[in-house]
C-alpha cells in the first residue's frame, strides 16, 4: 500500500523515527526547559508537514521551502521571546529550534534518502542530545593544543592524501607519492587513536594498560619510559610487565600494517606474529597477575606533529631504496642484515617498505626480514631496559625480550621454508 508515491513502509519509518526523537527531547530537557516548543507530539506533526509539503512539489522544493520560513518565522518569534522575557534562557535557547528544524527536515529525508541515513541522522541526533553533559565535559577537557592537533591529522588525510592520487612512481621503485603518504596516515591513524584512548578514555589508567597502549604507539619508547621509571621505584613486577606488553602490541601494530598494505603478507606473517604476541601477553599477564596497581604511567607525548610526519615519509623512501639496492646487489642476505640494522632505528618504515615494494622479494624472504627486524628492535629493548633502570630485577624483563628475539629469530627460519 502507497500513499502519493511513498510506501508505507516509509510513512511507518518517519512516525518511528520523530517520536524516537521527541521521546528523547523531552526525556533529556523536560526538567531543564519546562517551557519549550516541540517534543513527542509536535516532532512527529513536522516530520509529517516536511515530508507532506515535500511531496507536493519534489522537483524544486517550493512548497518545503515555504513551509520551512514558516517554521522559521515561529521559532524566531521563540527566539526573541526567550532571549527578551526569561532571565536565563540557557542552552535551550538554540537547541530547541534547532531540534525543530530536524524534525521537520525528517520528513523528506525518510521519504528520499536511503534507511541507513534518516536512522543514522536521528540516532545522531538523540545521541547528541543524550550527550550534552559529556560533551560539555569534554569541551573544557580538551586544551587548544588538542584542536590544533586534531587539524594537522585533518591535513594529513584530508587535504594532502587526496592531492597525491594519481602521481607516478618514484623512478627505481613501485612506490607512489600516494603510497608513501598512506603509509604515514596508517602509521599516524595507530599512534593517534592510541593516544587518544590513553588520553581521553583511559586518563586514570594503570602502568600496564598505559604500556599496552603506548606500544601501540612506540613499543621503545614505553620501554625506556618504565625502564627510567624503576629506577626510582624498583623494577616492580608490574613495571616488568608493562615492559613486555609493550612489545606484545608492537607485534600487533606490524601484523596490522602488513595486512593493510599487502594482505598475503600479513597472512604470511600472522602465525608467527600472532604466536609471538600471545606469548608476550602471557607473560605479562603472569608477571602482574594479583599485584597491586602502581601509579598511572605518564602522560604520552602527541604523536602528531607535522615534522614528525615528514621525517617518517623521508625515512620510508630512504629505506625502500635501500632495500632495493641491497635486494639487487647483496640478495636476500643483505636485506636480513639490513633488518637487523634497522631493527634498533625504526622498524615501520622498514615494514611499510617490504610491504608496499616487495619486488623480487618472495613472500617467506620479506617476513622473514620483517621478523628479523623485530627480533633486533627487541634485542635493544633489552639493552635499554638494563641500562635505564640500573636494578637488579631488571633482567626480569630484559630475559624476556631477549627470549622473544630469540623466539623470532628461529620464527623467521621457519616462515622462509
Amino acid at each position: 500500500m502507497t500513499v502519493a508515491g511513498v510506501g508505507a513502509e516509509q510513512l511507518a519509518l518517519l512516525l518511528g523515527l520523530s517520536l524516537f526523537f521527541g521521546f528523547a527531547f523531552e526525556e533529556f530537557y523536560s526538567g531543564d526547559l519546562p517551557r519549550h516548543p516541540g517534543g513527542v507530539r509536535t516532532f512527529p506533526l513536522l516530520a509529517l508537514a516536511g515530508g507532506g509539503l515535500f511531496l507536493i512539489e519534489p522537483h524544486y522544493g517550493a512548497a518545503f521551502i515555504a513551509g520551512l520560513l514558516v517554521l522559521g518565522a515561529w521559532i524566531y518569534a521563540y527566539v526573541r521571546h526567550d532571549l527578551t522575557a526569561l532571565e536565563d534562557h540557557g542552552e535551550g535557547t538554540f537547541i530547541v529550534p534547532v531540534s525543530n528544524v530536524l524534525a521537520y527536515a525528517l520528513g523528506p529525508i525518510s521519504i528520499t534518502q536511503p534507511l541507513w541515513v534518516s536512522v543514522g541522522v536521528a540516532v545522531a541526533a538523540v545521541l547528541l542530545l543524550g550527550g550534552k553533559r559529556t560533551l560539555h565535559d569534554w569541551a573544557h577537557r580538551v586544551s587548544d593544543q588538542e584542536i590544533v592537533t586534531a587539524g594537522k591529522f585533518l591535513i594529513l588525510v584530508g587535504v594532502v592524501l587526496p592531492l597525491l592520487v594519481g602521481l607516478p612512481a618514484i623512478p627505481h621503485t613501485t612506490i607512489t607519492p600516494f603510497g608513501i603518504w598512506l603509509a604515514v596516515v596508517a602509521v599516524s591513524t595507530i599512534s593517534y587513536v592510541s593516544y587518544l584512548l590513553a588520553t581521553y578514555v583511559f586518563p586514570h589508567r594503570g602502568t600496564l594498560l598505559g604500556a599496552i597502549l603506548g606500544g601501540l604507539y612506540s613499543s621503545t619508547a614505553t620501554t625506556v619510559v618504565l625502564a627510567r621509571r624503576s629506577r626510582d621505584e624498583g623494577m616492580t613486577p608490574e613495571l616488568e610487565a608493562g615492559i613486555v606488553a609493550a612489545t606484545a602490541m608492537m607485534y600487533l601494530r606490524v601484523l596490522i600494517v602488513c595486512f593493510l598494505f599487502n594482505a598475503a603478507l600479513g597472512t604470511k606473517l600472522a602465525p608467527s606474529i600472532l604466536a609471538l604476541a600471545a606469548l608476550s601477553a602471557a607473560l605479562a599477564w603472569m608477571r602482574s597477575r594479583g599485584k597491586k596497581r602502581t601509579t598511572s604511567l605518564a602522560r604520552s607525548p602527541n604523536p602528531l606533529q607535522l615534522g614528525t610526519a615528514l621525517v617518517f615519509a623521508g625515512l620510508f623512501v630512504l629505506i625502500a631504496f635501500i632495500v632495493g639496492y641491497v635486494q639487487a646487489n647483496l640478495g636476500s642476505s643483505g636485506v636480513f642484515g639490513l633488518a637487523a640494522v634497522v631493527g634498533v632505528i625504526d622498524i615501520d618504515p622498514f615494514v611499510l617498505s617490504l610491504a608496499q615494494n616487495q619486488g623480487a622479494l618472495t613472500l617467506g624472504t620479506a617476513a622473514m626480514a620483517i621478523l628479523i627486524a623485530t627480533s633486533s628492535n627487541n634485542v635493544l629493548k633489552a639493552a635499554y631496559t638494563l641500562s635505564f633502570s640500573r636494578q637488579r630485577d631488571a633482567w626480569v624483563p630484559a630475559a624476556a625480550l631477549a627470549g622473544l628475539a630469540a623466539l623470532g629469530v628461529v620464527a623467521a627460519f621457519l616462515v622462509a621454508r
